[in-house]
Formats: structure tokens, sequence, C-alpha cells
């Protein structure tokens, strides 16, 4: 996309990133700067959001935590599979809360206006859509689902339904994704051409090794339930705590981590996705019973688009990483790049790296001496930082969904864009086990 569509394409989108303040200008010409981002106070609500939790275990948990941390909302119901995680529940919440091992028993009580879905993911789909059609709002962890065949499900029971459907990728709503967005509009890095994320870490808890509770038995644990959607087998406690090492129930580093990167770069970039995806990894240290890689690497191809140039994206995925553990997304471009985390982005500019034909034709007609060697040229970079005492992405996203919900406004990642978002991730583990290259349609959202 040349400088003339770019800006015709912003004068036509404007930009949605209002709330991100700084000082000065969107870029500067000065070899270093720093300035600081920072978000308005939202308005104290009117309206208590009746909130009920179905899935309470490590992220079910920490949503629920940043979501009671807004003003005017109330937990009154929680549902698990672990007996242990509901009496954990009312210890944390309150005894007066309402507690089950069924999650209908949730979707049909009247005093619940919305759910957070934190099971694992191959129950999203299926409470996803029933909580739409109960009447409730909803939301839920990435990815949306658990394969993309069940993407269009969540679609049309949202449309449906007229209710507020939030997926839960939180780093979406941060400060260092809306101003990244805003600063490749405004040409800073010119035309993207590449971008490239890497997630990080080097712990048990880390590779999905979760502590698995003494009393884990058929009697503390609804194994029947849990597997009612899926593959029968013996109880395990493996298969439960620790889910996502295992096909049938989660969607591996994919689904898990690369979701998050896909839907900045998304958000960033205003793209659809992909339409071409590549996936080649191994199972390298993590040899416990799991299913699924413990370093996994994506290629994909991005078309041009009214929104974007063609460009290509590296992903990697590493669980034995001696680094210690490190996650960004890059964003590179014709005049410059950007080091992209939710609370801070690094602009780099180069200077002086265009070559100037007429001024070199000129000195060459003089009888001057042209060296057509490059030169070494310094980057331009600024630095974006959160101001001390930002909330973080996580409460942001909440507040986003909040909002929506007493206002009948929309959210920054409905099923539309976060299957968008899921369904490179899930065809990136389906290139992995089928050895093959998947080609997608990102506007219709099916695989070709």
């Amino acid at each position: 996309m040349g400088d003339k569509n770019r800006r015709q394409f912003i004068k036509k989108l404007g930009l949605a990133t209002a709330s991100v303040a700084a000082a000065g200008s969107a870029f500067s010409t000065e070899n270093r700067a720093i300035t600081y981002l920072k978000r308005a106070n939202p308005l104290t609500p009117s309206k208590t959001v009746n909130i009920a939790l179905i899935g309470a275990g490590g992220m079910g948990v920490e949503d629920t935590k940043t979501c009671l941390q807004h003003e005017g909302t109330r937990l009154v119901a929680a549902c698990d599979l672990y007996k242990g995680r509901l009496t954990a529940a009312k210890e944390r919440w309150g005894n007066d809360i309402f507690t089950t091992s069924d999650y209908k028993e949730i979707l049909s009580r009247k005093d619940v206006d919305a759910v957070i879905i934190g099971t694992p993911d191959h129950w999203h789909k299926q409470i996803s859509v029933d909580a739409l059609l109960a009447g409730k709002h909803a939301y839920c962890e990435k990815p949306m689902v658990h394969s993309v065949k069940e993407g269009h499900e969540v679609i049309n029971a949202w449309k449906k339904s007229g209710k507020v459907f939030m997926v839960g990728s939180q780093g979406l709503s941060s400060l260092g994704n809306e101003k990244a967005q805003q600063l490749l509009a405004e040409g800073a890095i010119g035309d993207i051409n590449y971008a490239e994320g890497f997630w990080a870490r080097h712990s048990p808890t880390g590779a999905w090794q979760y502590p698995i509770p003494e009393d884990a038995s058929p009697e503390t644990v609804d194994w029947k339930r849990y597997l009612s959607n899926t593959t029968q087998r013996p109880f395990d406690p493996l298969r439960f705590f620790r889910w996502r090492n295992y096909r049938d129930y989660g969607t591996g580093m994919s689904g898990d981590l690369f979701v998050h990167l896909f839907s900045s770069l998304h958000f960033i970039t205003r793209s659809m996705g992909p339409t071409k995806i590549s996936a080649m990894g191994g199972l390298r240290y993590w040899k416990d019973g799991r299913e699924v890689p413990d370093v996994l690497l994506g290629m994909f191809d991005y078309p041009e688009t009214e929104a974007h140039p063609g460009f290509n994206l590296s992903l990697r995925c590493n669980f034995v990483d001696g680094t210690s553990g490190t996650t960004y997304l890059r964003i590179v471009g014709s005049k410059g790049s950007m080091d992209v985390k939710w609370e801070e982005v690094v602009l780099k500019r180069n200077s002086g790296s265009d070559e100037d034909d007429f001024a070199k034709a000129k000195a060459k007609e003089a009888g001057e001496m042209v060296s057509s060697r490059k030169k070494m040229v310094p980057p331009n970079e600024i630095s974006y930082k959160a101001e001390d005492g930002y909330l973080g992405a996580h409460y942001d996203h909440f507040a986003n969904w909040l909002n929506a919900i007493r206002t009948g406004g929309s959210v920054v990642e409905d099923p539309v864009f976060g299957f968008r978002a899921a369904a490179p991730a899930l065809l990136c583990n389906d290139s992995y086990f089928q050895n093959t290259f998947i080609n997608w349609d990102p506007v219709e959202m099916k695989v070709r």
C-alpha cells in the first residue's frame, strides 16, 4: 500500500486510539525519546452487573478477580467440575454465592446477567452458545473455539442473541497495542512487509505441568461430565488438571499463546488474517505423556488488502527456552520497526537510508566521485511506556466488556474478531499434525 493509498485509508477509517495519550507527536526525529501512555478514567457505573464464573481454575479465577475490580460488579455463582475449586470459591468470595458442577443451572438463574467462561477449550463452544441463547452476556477465554468447524456456530448464536460476547485475549485492550495501531496507521514504519512473534517459557508451570490436588479422584471430579462431549476414557487426573497437554481438551502452544499474538497483530494492522499457514516443531524436553509439541514454529502469508500491504508472519513458541523467557511482537516496515508489548512500544526508524537519485546523478555530472557502497545509519528510537499506576490490559479488557453490557455498545474482540484470531492458531496445529500447508479464507472464515 503506497503513501497515497494509506492516507486515503486513514482518512476513511479514522484512528480508534483516542484513549491513548502521549506527549508530542506520534513519532519523533530525535535519536532517543520516551513518552508515557495513559488512559482516561472510566465513568462510574450506574448498573450493577451480576457475574457467574463457569470454570473456576487458574485463568477463570484471575478473570473474575480482575472483573470484580470494576465498580458495579458482583459475583453471584460459580461452576466447576472439581469440588475443591467450588470450596475455594466460597472461601474467596463468600458462602452466599451459588455453586454447582452443572453450568446449565448457572444459565437458568435469573440473577445472572453475564458469565465468564474459563473452562478447558473443548467446552468453549457449547457453553458459549448455550449462554448466549439463554440471554446471558459472555466473556470466553481464548481461543474462542476448540476447532475451526465450531466458529460459525458461536458467531450465529451471538448474532441471534443480541448479547455482548467478548473473547478473552486480554492483551488486545492494552495501551501498547493501541499505540502501535496508531503509529502504523500514521506511517511511522512505512509499509509493513514482515512481522514476527516469540513466546518463551522455561518452567514446569509454564509448560503446563500444573499441580494435581491430593484428593483428585472420581469422587471429587465430575469426570463423566468432563468427557461428555469427547472421547471416553478411564479417570485420569493428568487429563483433567493438565488438560492443555492433550488434544481432546486443549489446543496446544498455538491455541494457548499464538492466539494472543494473532489478536494483537490483527488489531494493530486491521487484518482479517492469513491465507496460507504452515508449521513444524517437536517434543524436545517435556516428555511427560503430552500429545503436543513443546517447540513450535509457524509461518503465515498475509495477502494485500485495503487495510495493509501483503506481508509475512513468523511465530515461535519454546517451552525449553534458556533465555529465561521473552515475549514480543515485532512489526517491520519499509522505514522502521516496532517492538510491541502490552505496556510498551519501542519504535525504531532508520534515517538517511533512502538514496537521492537526482542528487546522485548531478554529482556524477560534476565529476564528483560517487560511491555505490551503502552506509551504516543509526535508528531514531522512541520508547512509549505506560504511566505508573496503569491497571493493565486485563483490567481494560473487562472495562470494555462491562461498558458494552451497560450501554449496548460493541467490544474490541467480538466473536468475528475472536474467530479470525483463533482460526490461524488452530490451523497451525492442523498443519503440524497433518504435515501440510493449509489454505484459509479469512474473509469468509473457512478452509479452502
